[in-house]
């Protein structure tokens, strides 16, 4: 089975929805059914984009930048590790979750390390 990133992109500079709390009960409850099929690897929320360190290489310095690598309209906010058969069964997790969210959802295969 192949592992794959399941990225939330979100708008930056936005307020949370009114219905939040609906969407975080039924995204708990997408998460749990993850985790009984066996397909939820790991997932995690991400604090906000001006929290980042930019580490860089430069010779044989490294730079070190607060904020974000790139500024944008969006950023990642959280996201989910699943393994799945194929891309097929991924992107079927990944449809129910941006209908969830309501946010546009990447997915991505993991490189096998």
């Amino acid at each position: 089975m192949t592992e794959y990133l399941l990225s939330v992109y979100q708008p930056d500079d936005t307020a949370p929805p009114d219905n939040l709390d609906e969407i975080m009960s039924e995204l708990t409850a997408l998460d749990a059914e993850m985790r009984e099929s066996g397909v939820w690897v790991f997932a995690a929320g991400l604090h906000a984009p001006s929290t980042a360190t930019v580490l860089r290489a430069q010779g044989s310095e490294v730079l070190v930048t607060d904020g974000p690598f790139a500024e944008s309209k969006e950023h990642i906010g959280g996201f989910t590790v699943i393994r799945a058969a194929d891309l097929d069964g991924a992107l079927d997790w990944g449809r129910r979750m941006a209908r969830v969210i309501g946010l546009p959802i990447e997915v991505r295969p993991i490189q096998d390390s």
